[in-house]
């Protein structure tokens, strides 16, 4: 598996980047993105919108496939130049 067209966001949001990967099979999925959230960055699937509004994984991967692409997708993202920002602090106890 590598990582492919990694685009790096500077928008002052937590969304970091964008990339896709191509799998050993030559596979190609496109959509995945780095966010920040409260225990640092991590990557999420691809996702679309449903008429519920909510988001839904457009691909499903058991929890290692998911451990090795937030892995490797972070390692991508901070060799490109990615600043590693501090976690999303929790403002529920204030």
């Amino acid at each position: 598996m590598k990582i492919l067209n990694v685009k790096l966001v500077d928008n002052n949001t937590n969304l970091h980047a964008f990339f896709d990967i191509e799998t050993s099979e030559g596979l190609l999925i496109k959509g995945f993105k780095i966010t920040n959230g409260k225990n640092g960055l991590f990557v999420g699937v691809p996702s679309e919108k449903g008429r519920d509004r909510k988001y839904y994984d457009k691909v499903v991967m058991p929890r290692e496939l998911r451990d090795e692409v937030n892995k490797i997708g972070v390692a991508e993202y901070e060799r490109q130049g990615g600043k590693v920002p501090p976690p999303i602090s929790d403002n529920s106890s204030f």
